[in-house]
């Protein structure tokens, strides 16, 4: 039996910085496990967004999944309010927000 483990790594390349001498915090990170599975396992990249499609997490997550985001994909507020189990009526749009505080310092 062929066992399989799908990491999905969302968000960890980030960008690099001077404060890690040019690497990213991923290149810069001490991670045992994560080099002992790239030495002992098959690793490789597989394309799950479409060019036409922003490379977010929400439609990246719904290709690793197997579903064709240039069919599904309605935006991250639908996705969100069926992950908590909301039931929205035909015709609604759901809006997903972030909320910030800014301080002035």
């Amino acid at each position: 039996m062929t066992k399989y483990i799908v990491l999905l790594g969302d968000g960890m390349s980030d960008e690099a910085c001077d404060a890690l001498n040019g690497k990213t915090p991923l290149e810069a990170a001490t991670a045992p496990t994560l080099d002992w599975f790239a030495r002992n396992g098959d690793v490789g990249l597989v394309p799950t967004v479409p060019e036409t499609l922003h490379p977010g997490s929400d439609v990246a997550n719904m290709g690793v999944l197997g579903y064709d985001p240039r069919l599904y994909y309605s935006g991250r507020g639908p996705i969100e309010a069926a992950a908590m189990g909301i039931t929205v009526p035909d015709g609604f749009i759901i809006f997903r927000c972030n909320l910030v505080s800014i301080t002035n310092n």
